[in-house]
C-alpha cells in the first residue's frame, strides 16, 4: 500500500494557506472550493505554485479534522481574510509515497506510524501529504501518488 519510509531532511518552504476545521462526513465539501479559494488569492496576487498543493494536518483527526490546505510560494504571499502566508522549517521527516484513492489514506497512515515505532523514530503531533499525482493530474485513482510526511519528535 505504501513504498517503503525514508527518514529525509526537508528544506525550508514559503506557502499559501487556508485553515480548515470540519467534521470527516464535510471533507468532501470543503476541499474543492477551499483549493479553488486558495488558487483565487494565488492568481489574483501574481502568484504561481511551485509544486503540488498539500494539506497539513495540526493533529490526528478525530470527530473533526483542523487542517491547512497549502500550496507552496517562491515568495510569501500578502494575508487575506482567510488565506495566510507561513514557511515550513527545515525538519527531519518520515517519508513515504501511497498508491492510491484518497479513500485508502486512513490505512496509509497507520502502516507509516507503524514503520515508525518498528524503527524507534518519535512522531511529531502535525503530519502533512503532499498530492502529487491527482485527480487533475489523472482521472485514474489507481495511478494517484501521495507523499506522506510526519516529522520526527
Amino acid at each position: 500500500m505504501i513504498d517503503t519510509p525514508q527518514i529525509v531532511t526537508t528544506e525550508p518552504l514559503h506557502y499559501a494557506a487556508l485553515h480548515i476545521t470540519c467534521a470527516l462526513s464535510e471533507m468532501g465539501k470543503v476541499m474543492g472550493p477551499g483549493i479553488a479559494e486558495v488558487v483565487g488569492v494565488l492568481q489574483a496576487q501574481g502568484i504561481a505554485p511551485n509544486g503540488p498543493w498539500f494539506t497539513h494536518h495540526l493533529h490526528r483527526p478525530m470527530e473533526t479534522f483542523d487542517f491547512e490546505i497549502c500550496f507552496p510560494v517562491d515568495t510569501p504571499i500578502a494575508a487575506t481574510d482567510r488565506i495566510t502566508p507561513g514557511i515550513w522549517p527545515a525538519m527531519t521527516v518520515a517519508r513515504t509515497i501511497y498508491h492510491g484513492n484518497y479513500t485508502g489514506l486512513p490505512h496509509a497512515w497507520p502502516e507509516l506510524d507503524t514503520w515508525m515505532k518498528e524503527e524507534g523514530h518519535s512522531q511529531g503531533t502535525d503530519f502533512w501529504e503532499r498530492y502529487l499525482v491527482n485527480p487533475n493530474d489523472n482521472p485514474d485513482p489507481a495511478q494517484w501518488q501521495t507523499e506522506l510526511n510526519w516529522p520526527l519528535a
